[in-house]
């Protein structure tokens, strides 16, 4: 340690010699007086610019944000014809469980506590348009944030405005707001983004001491509120905790800062927790036995960082070992000791999608059989190039993957001559500690992204901002130009702004119109046959009825009945998981005793059969709900086609085909009382 503090020494003393014997050679004073007042001029002039730089660029990032809100608002509008249709078709319009997580904000707007207080905003607003404008509110909030990330990164607002244009011109690709507004995502993903762009500021060198508190409080309000709306944030910042661990090994991060990330994470989910009312799913997390190990194996093994290549090499690898060892013990000590088994569907779902071993659960094949928990498809690929993002993205992603990689390499290198430490401070390939960050981000989420196809709203709006930094960036056209030999500082100024300007103006120039005419595009919402069925639910029923169905279904009679239900999409706890399995009997080959007797158990007074899933076409065999039932059961599938040998005929027809027939076996126990050209409803008869 005092070789290396000597070495340090000698360098800033040679510095110190050629800046002294520069001093000496100045000319008179009088040209020094002058000298100084251009200085001051210089200065003065600088920050003039900085304040309107910041101002302009401020005010651009406003109007974007707010005109995103304003664009997918209107497409909701003119897709639905919103303001002219029924409430009840209103509620409708929140498919599957957009319409659960609507029905409790519904609930509570009723109560008439809290309708008396601070919710009463009828006088002003429908409440669903005060829930649906709050929601494309925060879509400004998102794109201002991912603005001033790319902002940051670059140093030019310029690119803050390329990102912010990319991510609208390729909305199919970065959000699916306008369709699926109550998703927990869209709620989640904006502070997500405000959480990035903190981290982003917070990894910035020579940042004041109240500076950095200031962030550190930003990153927690963020990651809590991120942490609170969405279910799957214990995985997303698992991923993060990992782009972070992974940084520190290469030294390419600030130790302290990274551990007050990890701190800041764990504590914003244990809050998350006790406002969740201990919710177990949290308490087992990877994230919390992750962060836990990575804090204990830094206390355990001390002077991680020093010594030579190999000897460094040696002691990473012990680490990354000790951390994983370590995570792993204490997570399944956390869950022996607590009992959970929340996440055991999610596990069994990764293990079977990755292939190691094939299963027959039926809640990891009802998420192995869903597109969007599929693959990335290749199509997505050409959309993104559309708009050239996606050849940005890659250009530059390869050319500060070539930086990371020499920049890992030389802080895991001896650096014991002062030779080396004089070439490293003027090597001219960096990577700033924010943009290191983000880079390692860009590559896990796009890791995940492809593995996972409803992950890539995470991906492709960090795509944004990643390419649009890339493109504005100094350091890139720097090392570019530098790389061909035709380096000069105004060289680098001029690709600096005219590519992106360019890349704005071909935008513009194919993109508005497409914008412009979907923009006057009308439709209208139109389902009259759940219509009638929600409609007949509410004249028909007593309030206190306990329907039992399909998850999607029964989320929009909640919603739009108030009536209670047997099951919900609601799907991370282990017994509704379990009851949900129980339920979907009724489009199994079971007898109809054994239906009742299950429908019975759970108190159901109306059962609601649908052909769209009795006669399902929508899936290829194998992945359709009653082939997935078929398999859990033991029994061979419908169709032409392969099944397992160990599977068996079934005794008995299927529940929701063979109910229709009006067989006295099945009349004994349900009685139709409504039925219409997609649902059929059926009363259970309460036998002593």
């Amino acid at each position: 340690m005092n070789k290396v503090t000597d070495i340090m020494t000698t360098v800033r003393q040679r510095r110190v010699g050629k800046g002294t014997e520069a001093a000496e050679d100045q000319p008179s004073e009088e040209k020094n007086v002058k000298s100084g007042g251009k200085i001051m001029s210089d200065h003065t002039g600088r920050k003039v610019w900085n304040i309107l730089s910041i101002t302009v660029g401020g005010i651009v990032a406003i109007s974007l944000g707010l005109l995103t809100s304003v664009y997918v608002a209107t497409l909701h509008e003119n897709d639905l014809w919103f303001s002219n249709i029924k409430e009840v078709e209103r509620e409708i319009s929140f498919r599957t469980e957009c319409g659960l997580y609507y029905s409790y904000y519904k609930q509570m707007i009723q109560a008439a506590s809290i309708q008396q207080g601070i919710v009463n905003c009828k006088q002003y607003l429908e409440p669903v348009y005060f829930y649906i404008y709050t929601l494309f509110g925060l879509q400004a909030v998102y794109v201002i944030a991912l603005y001033i990330t790319s902002w940051l990164l670059s140093g030019t607002w310029l690119s803050g405005l390329l990102a912010a244009c990319w991510y609208i011109t390729n909305r199919v690709d970065t959000t699916r707001v306008e369709f699926t507004i109550p998703l927990r995502e869209n709620w989640a993903l904006p502070f997500f983004a405000v959480q990035i762009a903190a981290i982003t500021y917070l990894l910035r060198t020579h940042l004041q001491p109240v500076q950095e508190r200031m962030t550190l409080l930003a990153v927690f309000i963020s990651t809590f509120l991120f942490s609170l709306t969405w279910q799957f944030n214990q995985f997303m910042m698992l991923i993060q905790a990992l782009a972070l661990f992974i940084l520190d090994c290469f030294d390419m991060l600030p130790t302290a800062k990274v551990m007050w990330l990890y701190l800041i994470q764990i504590s914003g989910l244990l809050l998350v927790c006790v406002l969740q009312f201990f919710n177990s799913m949290i308490l087992g997390s990877l994230l919390l036995s992750f962060n836990a190990s990575v804090l204990i194996a830094r206390t355990i093994q001390k002077n991680l960082k020093k010594g030579t290549l190999l000897n460094r090499l040696g002691k990473l690898i012990l680490h990354v070992l000790l951390v994983m060892w370590l995570t792993f013990l204490i997570n399944k000590f956390i869950k022996k000791i607590l009992h959970l088994e929340s996440d055991e569907h999610i596990f069994k779902f990764l293990k079977a999608k990755f292939g190691f071993g094939a299963t027959r659960d039926f809640d990891a094949n009802l998420y192995l059989c869903e597109e969007a928990f599929g693959l990335l498809p290749l199509n997505t690929f050409s959309r993104l190039s559309d708009t050239l993002l996606f050849y940005v993205y890659i250009f530059v992603l390869f050319l500060v993957t070539v930086a990371a990689v020499i920049v890992a390499f030389r802080n895991l290198s001896d650096s014991n001559q002062i030779q080396f430490m004089e070439k490293m401070e003027e090597c001219t390939i960096t990577l700033k500690p924010d943009a290191a960050y983000n880079f390692i981000h860009t590559v896990l989420f796009g890791c995940l992204a492809f593995s996972t196809m409803r992950m890539k709203y995470l991906w492709t709006s960090h795509m944004c901002v990643f390419a649009s930094f890339g493109l504005c960036s100094t350091e890139v056209w720097k090392l570019i130009l530098k790389c061909v030999h035709l380096y000069t500082p105004q060289r680098t100024h001029v690709m600096k702004y005219s590519i992106p300007i360019i890349t704005l103006l071909y935008i513009s120039y194919k993109f508005w119109p497409g914008i412009m005419d979907e923009l006057s595009e009308l439709r209208e919402f139109y389902d009259p046959d759940t219509v009638e069925l929600m409609n007949w639910i509410k004249s028909n029923t007593p309030n206190t009825a306990v329907f039992a169905g399909s998850m999607q279904l029964l989320a929009g009679v909640k919603l739009c009945t108030g009536r209670t239900l047997t099951n919900h999409p609601h799907y991370e706890d282990k017994n509704l998981r379990e009851r949900t399995k129980q339920i979907y009997q009724i489009y199994a080959k079971r007898s109809p005793e054994d239906v009742y007797r299950i429908l019975r158990s759970f108190g159901t007074d109306y059962v609601i059969l649908e052909d769209s899933i009795c006669y399902e076409r929508r899936h290829s065999r194998g992945c359709r709900l009653r082939d997935l039932l078929d398999i859990a059961n033991g029994h061979i599938m419908d169709g032409l086609g392969e099944n397992e040998p160990d599977l068996k005929p079934s005794l008995y027809p299927r529940f929701c085909e063979e109910i229709k027939k009006n067989l006295p076996s099945y009349t004994v126990h349900f009685t139709r009382v409504f039925q219409n050209k997609t649902f059929h409803v059926y009363k259970l008869a309460k036998h002593k």
